[in-house]
């Protein structure tokens, strides 16, 4: 059983097949032959097929070709890229930013911003600001306004009512444990 396979490749190997085919089962190239009701020979039908042979191995060795012109430009281009930019800048030093003979180099001139106007300038700003607030970002005086210092104050809680009771009172409050304290516990012996 065979596969009918329609790639240029597989094509290719058919056509070399027919080729074959041919040269053993016709050995003689001026024999006539009719294809599609004109008259051609062996020789020229063999020709034809050759031709396709070949234009398909002219464009696999381009391919081949292409894809190693390829990987070298990509492996050149960063020393390229930078060399490229160095003239530039080269090109721009020696006659200024703003030079006409810049567009001999092909370079652009620089154009100067338009002046804004005051009703530009006042929305652009309260955009800025409400963009700060929103992201809750703070410039470098507004970071040194913050602090790290909080004042705390401290409540203490007694434990249970009856010793804030004994605490108020200061002959009690002497003879009772201090909060907290642990009273002595009898030696072991």
């Amino acid at each position: 059983m065979t596969t009918n396979k329609t790639g240029k490749a597989d094509k290719a190997t058919r056509v070399g097949q027919l080729i074959a085919g041919t040269k053993k089962n016709f050995p003689k190239v001026s024999q006539a032959i009719t294809l599609e009701g004109t008259s051609t020979t062996i020789g020229a039908a063999l020709n034809e097929l050759q031709s396709f042979i070949d234009n398909r191995n002219a464009v696999v060795t381009a391919q081949g070709n292409a894809r190693t012109a390829v990987a070298a430009e990509r492996a050149a281009a960063p020393a390229l890229d930078a060399f490229i930019s160095a003239y530039v800048a080269f090109i721009k030093l020696q006659f200024g930013p703003t030079a006409t003979e810049l567009a001999d180099f092909g370079i652009p001139v620089r154009k100067a911003p338009a002046p804004k106007t005051a009703e530009q300038k006042a929305v652009a700003a309260a955009k800025r600001k409400a963009t700060r607030q929103a992201r809750g970002t703070t410039g470098p005086k507004a970071k040194k306004a913050i602090h790290g210092n909080i004042t705390a104050q401290l409540v203490v809680t007694p434990a249970d009512a009856s010793s804030a009771d004994a605490s108020a009172t200061p002959a009690t409050a002497s003879a009772a444990p201090a909060q907290g304290a642990t009273p002595a516990q009898p030696a072991k012996g």
